[in-house]
């Protein structure tokens, strides 16, 4: 119905502040980089900066066998693993039980207990020692000095109240104890952000692959950042000077989890304060509602729906799309990447007849991606500047990447990386590496049972 025009797309795009022109990339990284110390000092922050009392373990050692475990929203691994000659995480014996308290509720002692019944048989079947227990327990946790996690509060439908506020790592040794298992080492608790960090350690090349061969120079290998893009959005990157606990190592950093998602970005727009007025946490976590998996469809839909009211999208069945209650992200990113195709809901609404009408769709929601590509970037380039100078070509800094919303959402991979390059290489260029990471929660957490 009506024709493609670049001009007042993007014209309507500056004038409602959702378009990704207007936003200086490298302004916008030294904007993280006062927030991350403003942070880290204990100074009002929209950036937590939480300290994840876990120092990265520099170069896995070979042989070590331990405990991983993983809780998520539905099942509960855990595996042994242990590293091989070049220090790569391999996993061997392995439980997968339904994650505890998710089918009815649960008292603290038998929440613990369902826990221990996978762990156990783990320890007992082990042929050699085992260092410690890495557990990546994904529910919201303030971490102790000694690695342990607090539950601050569960999600994703736990019922095991009794459990909140109570130390998971010595409750899993409690409950090992009350079928008379020896704890072998250290329990160390950590988030999901970590143990992608982690999870880079052992999966990632030492030269961020820039090499292959002999290293004859025996060169150590560069810092690692965690950076999660999926439903949510964090990074994790390892800090030597956290002042508002008193830490201070060049030698042993410890790693620092930021809250990248909680960001408060100067560049919201008219519909973007309006969105956000409808979620559930109006005034937080904006750079998350801008970039994650959450919100990118919900936020899009918003946006489309102000376009054709305003006349800039028209299209027969604008009144349909109009009355949809939301626009789900899986949907939209599936639509995204075959628009042609006339597929899925969203496809439905377009007659052959409106190829301008379908152009104009994908040209808004690409702005979109667009602008949250750009504004991710910024947070895993302030990570990659503080975990080190990365300047030296064989010790470049290792960006462990975990989260749907990076790998498969349409336009986003390839936009975020483009401006990573730019935030990176202003006037010399910094040596760095980013991939994604697999089974990043099992094997971080494997990692994390070797730290100190």
């Amino acid at each position: 119905m009506n024709k493609f025009d670049p001009l007042s797309l993007s014209e309507f795009a500056r004038y409602y502040g959702f378009h990704y022109d207007h936003i200086d990339p490298i302004g916008l990284v030294e904007d993280v980089l006062i927030d991350m110390e403003k942070g880290l000092k204990n100074q009002t922050s929209s950036l937590a900066m939480i300290p994840a009392y876990i120092s990265p373990v520099t170069r896995t050692p070979p042989g070590k066998t331990v405990i991983a475990l993983d809780a998520g929203g539905t099942n509960l691994r855990a595996a042994l693993v242990t590293f091989d000659e070049n220090g790569k995480a391999v996993a061997g014996e392995s439980r997968k039980a339904p994650m505890p308290g998710a089918s009815g509720r649960l008292d603290a002692p038998a929440f613990f207990d369902r826990i221990a019944e996978v762990t156990a048989p783990l320890i007992d079947q082990a042929s050699g020692t085992i260092e410690g227990i890495g557990f990546c327990f994904s529910y919201p946790m303030e971490i102790t000095k000694d690695a342990d996690g607090i539950l601050l509060a569960f999600s994703k439908e736990v019922d095991a109240p009794d459990v909140i506020g109570k130390a998971i790592g010595q409750g899993l040794r409690d409950a090992l104890g009350r079928r008379n298992v020896k704890v072998p080492g250290r329990i160390v608790l950590l988030n999901d952000t970590v143990a992608t960090l982690l999870s880079g350690l052992s999966e990632l090349p030492v030269h961020g692959g820039l090499r292959k061969g002999e290293d004859r120079y025996g060169v150590p290998g560069g810092p690692v950042v965690g950076f999660i893009l999926g439903t949510g959005f964090n990074t994790a990157y390892p800090e030597r000077r956290i002042p508002k606990i008193g830490f201070d190592s060049s030698e042993n950093p410890q790693i620092v989890v930021c809250e990248s998602g909680n960001f408060a970005h100067r560049y919201m727009g008219s519909l973007d304060r309006e969105y956000d007025a409808t979620t559930k946490n109006p005034g937080g976590y904006t750079l998350e509602k801008a970039a994650a998996g959450a919100y990118l469809g919900p936020l899009t839909f918003h946006i489309l729906k102000q376009a054709i009211k305003d006349g800039v999208l028209k299209f027969g069945k604008s009144g349909e799309f109009l009355a949809w209650p939301t626009l789900q992200t899986k949907d939209l990113n599936a639509f995204m990447h075959e628009p042609l195709a006339m597929q899925g809901p969203i496809g439905a609404l377009f007659g052959k007849d409106e190829r301008g009408a379908l152009a104009s769709f994908v040209y808004l929601t690409s702005i979109v991606t667009q602008r949250g590509a750009l504004l991710a970037a910024a947070a895993v380039a302030g990570a990659v500047e503080k975990a080190g100078s990365g300047y030296d070509p064989f010790v470049p800094v290792r960006v462990a990447v975990e989260g749907t919303t990076y790998l498969i959402y349409k336009g986003m991979r390839a936009a975020l990386e483009s401006y990573l390059h730019v935030m990176l290489n202003k006037g010399k260029p910094r040596s760095y590496a980013i991939a994604p990471v697999e089974q990043a929660s099992l094997f971080g957490a494997a990692v994390a049972a070797l730290s100190k």
